[in-house]
């Protein structure tokens, strides 16, 4: 039976959205809202500030929101980034839901956003639910070559209990690493943003763990450059 195709991520609308001339506008408008943190005014007011000023779209708006920070958080994300090289010195902490989706997000050609921290992002979000698609399994695939590639020794990944079929992942994640002849361990755990934020060799994009974690590797950026040559992103940088 044929598994049915599912673009994670994926709205007709944006090819108008993230056009090459809506792309030059929410780099303008990011950074007035930059120059607008820096200055001390508050994300939750300047985000509809800037956005409605430019009558952006939903989509637009979230890109924006997601991508965008102060200058002070953009700075000290890039100095507790590391290097790639360091994975093989240790187990590394992967936030599994942020790192499976925004490359099934990239996997299935709807649009990721690459922001000024130089870390890749996309709109799917959970909002409490998550399937599996047909994406999945690649992407599982990719992340234990990519690890294998980095000689790391082994990985754990924290999955939000919460969230639908948080479970299924656990065990497909479990599956799939038989393979990658590392040890791997699934932990489903209330919040994993709460969890990750006080680890350092964290595997995320999410902001607000990248603004509290001691260390994090920039995976998903180097899996979607290496491995999905036509994955579309759109730079905000």
């Amino acid at each position: 039976m044929q598994k049915k195709i599912t673009k994670r991520g994926f709205d007709p609308d944006d090819f108008k959205w993230f056009s090459d001339e809506a792309v030059e506008k929410l780099r303008k408008a990011q950074d007035e809202v930059q120059w607008l943190l820096d200055r001390g005014f508050k994300f939750d007011s300047v985000i509809p500030f800037v956005c409605n000023h430019y009558l952006f779209s939903s989509r637009q708006r979230l890109a924006l929101q997601r991508s965008v920070s102060s200058s002070f958080k953009f700075e000290k994300r890039k100095k507790t980034m590391l290097p790639l090289e360091s994975a093989k010195d240790g187990c590394i902490y992967i936030d599994g839901f942020n790192l499976i989706i925004t490359l099934e997000v990239a996997l299935s050609g709807s649009p990721v956003f690459l922001g000024k921290d130089g870390v890749v992002r996309d709109l799917a979000g959970l909002r409490g639910t998550y399937r599996l698609i047909d994406k999945t399994e690649i992407a599982l695939k990719l992340i234990g070559k990519s690890l294998n590639d980095l000689s790391v020794p082994a990985a754990i990944f924290f999955l939000d209990s919460p969230v639908s079929n948080s479970g299924r992942l656990g065990s497909k994640i479990l599956e799939y690493s038989y393979d990658w002849n590392i040890p791997v361990d699934v932990e489903l755990v209330p919040n994993a943003d709460t969890t990750l934020s006080k680890m350092g060799r964290i595997v995320t994009s999410d902001a607000i763990i990248l603004d509290s974690c001691a260390g994090w590797f920039n995976l998903t950026r180097k899996i979607i450059e290496d491995h999905i040559s036509y994955a579309w992103v759109v730079n905000l940088s």
